[in-house]
């Protein structure tokens, strides 16, 4: 199997830094990724009849992105994906205050955080590897943070993203990738249809404003968030689930996504501990996505592979303290196919 990867310029920002766009095409898959915030802007796959389409949410052009990054189309998300309770955290006896931009608390690293600034890129045998160095003190964070991250192909319409990072002082990370993905194409309207099965026997109920109450995780048995076998997207989330196994070392499935318009399933899996459901219940109409199509609510479901929202104030969640000398790695792999009909190569 080869992967064609390719590159091409996809804008510039205001204060002229230009912006390049990966193609990265093998084996009946296409994805395209931004130096801008990392973002995975397409993912083309085909339906159960041979039909190509884009089965990721994202905006055409780089503009819609710069303006309405609060949705995180795509995002590399960093450097702490989900809540920091109260934008405030301690480590090794200091505490760090973050600046608040999900009402009290710190989301997604920030106003800024990694998904609105520019990294570099360098070609890889299979894809593409992103590479930024956030200084100290970005967003209020210790530590200057060395972050590579690559997006590669591999044989059976598998894309594989890894995220890796090293600190020159101790500090928190959390790293995802935010994707909204609707499995019969981001201009066929609401995913509600999708089936959605996770291994995940717990989860952790919040508060209003999305923060971990005391005692979480909990039960799923006989709640809405209890998807150990295939159940219909039919209702809002935004929850983290505790995914059977915990931190693995090599990545494990740990959820599966089909669509029976389309006939395409997505196999997800990560040696990570948790995963954000989110069903994108924010969207009201008022973005036009790639295909010129509004988003409205429930356009895509988002599975963020990662830690616990609120781990650094949560001594009883899995860690996400990393000292110099230690090596954060995440892997997540995305393996699309079809029920169905054989599928043919991109046109």
């Amino acid at each position: 199997m080869h992967t064609r990867v390719g590159r091409e310029r996809f804008g510039a920002l205001d204060d002229g830094t230009p912006v390049d766009r990966w193609i990265l095409e093998s084996d009946g898959l296409r994805v395209r990724v931004l130096t801008y915030g990392g973002i995975v802007q397409t993912i083309e796959t085909p339906d159960r009849d041979g039909k190509f389409g884009h089965v990721a949410l994202g905006f055409a052009g780089l503009g819609s992105y710069v303006a309405h990054g609060g949705s995180y189309f795509g995002a590399l998300v960093g450097r702490y994906a989900n809540r920091i309770a109260g934008a405030a955290f301690a480590l090794d006896g200091r505490s760090y205050a973050l600046p608040p931009n999900d009402g009290q608390h710190s989301l997604h690293g920030g106003a800024r955080g990694f998904s609105r600034v520019v990294w570099d890129a360098r070609p890889l045998a299979n894809g593409v590897e992103l590479r930024r160095v956030s200084p100290d003190g970005e967003e209020g964070f210790p530590g200057a943070l060395d972050v590579r991250v690559s997006y590669t192909l591999a044989p059976g319409g598998t894309l594989r993203v890894v995220h890796r990072a090293h600190t020159d002082a101790p500090t928190v990370v959390n790293l995802t990738n935010h994707s909204y993905l609707n499995l019969g194409g981001e201009d066929s309207g609401s995913a509600t249809g999708h089936l959605l099965r996770l291994a995940a026997s717990r989860y952790t109920p919040v508060d209003g404003t999305g923060i971990p109450v005391p005692g979480a995780p909990a039960d799923v048995t006989g709640t809405r968030f209890d998807f150990r076998e295939p159940r219909p997207v039919d209702r809002p989330y935004d929850h983290n689930f505790a995914l059977d196994g915990g931190v693995t070392e090599t990545p494990r499935t740990v959820a599966e996504l089909y669509d029976p318009r389309s006939g395409r399933a997505l196999e997800l899996s990560t040696t990570e501990p948790g995963i954000q459901l989110y069903t994108a219940d924010h969207l009201d109409g008022t973005l036009t996505g790639t295909s010129g199509v509004r988003y409205g609510p429930t356009a895509g479901i988002a599975l963020e592979t990662q830690h616990f929202p609120d781990s650094p104030n949560r001594p009883d969640f899995p860690s996400t303290a990393l000292a110099p000398g230690e090596t954060y790695r995440s892997e997540s792999v995305y393996r699309f196919s079809v029920r169905g009909a054989s599928p043919r190569g991109p046109a």
